[in-house]
């Protein structure tokens, strides 16, 4: 069994765990910190699947977070008082505004990244950025909903089957989805896609020379991305019963990079293994100072110049190294292939 094999297992045997474990040691807040776990790991490997496989490096993610919360959040507003949004009166349930949720994140994560990826480099970074500040400052500009405080939500959405105001089945929901996405993620760069995807990372040139559209491959998973980040908006809304601009905040784009960029680009698994790194670092060093972002800095610094695969490569070892190439006889337009040298 390799070592990412068995890493994986640990952490499937981890979050399976946790709430028993929480009750051993009589720490029911556990349950609520692994819940957050769960919800940003899915935010930080929807982030890496454009980052690590798509080298697109997008500092405006938070705006798809906070869109998703705050769809759920106002149509449970609408809802609870009575009052007609676009001629509806808005719902609680989760079957309905969740689906509405995603296709509104997918929809604006379209609209950016068309606009976007016709830049490159500094200047796609800048633009997301532009992006993400446009969304957190619409929301800021809402008084019905708070405005600048936020709003808090009177209960969490109705689901079938799960009781979400219980904080070990919303934990197990949450930690479900993540292993969902993850799995659906895995998929993805695995398939000719995500073939397509990295070897557009690797040469744009030669892949647009072999009949690769890259604006189409690279908008296609910035907006899979953008609908998973919605996604772990929306579970937050729920977990959290509040919503505020602040979700959509640069502060939020950069704290899921750090994540990302901690837990190892471009691993999947990495990201989730960087949010619980980041959480748990937060609230431990959080008991102890105010200012554990002092400390938290010189860390991410040493990951970053010496630890190139974060603390995945830590945990798994050296991966080998791999490129994405085309068959000597492939027409052109042909799918790309995976390969060790």
């Amino acid at each position: 069994m390799s070592r990412r094999t068995l890493l994986n297992l640990i952490l499937v045997a981890l979050f399976a765990s946790l709430p028993v474990l929480a009750s051993v040691l009589d720490a029911p807040h556990l349950v609520g910190l692994a819940t957050r776990f769960a919800i940003y790991g899915i935010a930080a490997a929807s982030l890496d699947l454009v980052m690590g496989y798509g080298a697109m490096h997008s500092f405006g993610h938070a705006a798809f977070f906070g869109l998703g919360g705050y769809v759920v959040g106002v149509l449970a507003f609408h809802a609870s008082m009575g009052l007609p949004l676009l001629g509806w009166t808005g719902t609680q349930a989760a079957l309905l505004a969740w689906p509405l949720a995603l296709a509104c994140c997918g929809l604006l994560g379209l609209i950016v990244g068309y606009l976007s990826l016709r830049t490159s480099g500094v200047q796609f970074i800048m633009i997301t950025l532009a992006f993400g500040q446009m969304v957190y400052y619409l929301l800021t500009s809402l008084p019905l909903y708070g405005g600048d405080d936020g709003m808090p939500l009177d209960q969490p959405n109705a689901l079938p089957g799960v009781d979400l105001a219980d904080p070990v089945q919303r934990y197990y929901l949450c930690a479900g989805l993540l292993l969902a996405c993850l799995a659906l993620w895995h998929r993805v760069v695995n398939s000719r896609f995500g073939y397509v995807l990295q070897g557009l990372r690797q040469s744009e040139r030669r892949s647009v020379s072999l009949g690769v559209s890259a604006l189409r491959y690279r908008l296609t998973a910035f907006t899979l991305s953008a609908t998973g980040t919605g996604l772990a908006g929306i579970l937050w809304a729920n977990h959290a019963l509040f919503i505020s601009p602040d979700m959509a905040s640069w502060h939020k784009s950069g704290e899921l990079m750090a994540m990302v960029i901690l837990g190892g680009v471009g691993t999947l698994v990495g990201p989730v293994l960087g949010a619980m790194a980041y959480l748990g670092l937060e609230e431990l060093l959080g008991r102890w100072t105010e200012h554990w972002m002092l400390f938290f800095g010189p860390l991410l610094l040493v990951v970053v110049l010496f630890g190139r695969r974060g603390i995945h490569g830590l945990l798994t070892g050296p991966a080998p190294r791999r490129k994405v190439v085309a068959p000597h006889d492939a027409p052109r337009g042909a799918a790309l292939k995976e390969v060790a040298p």
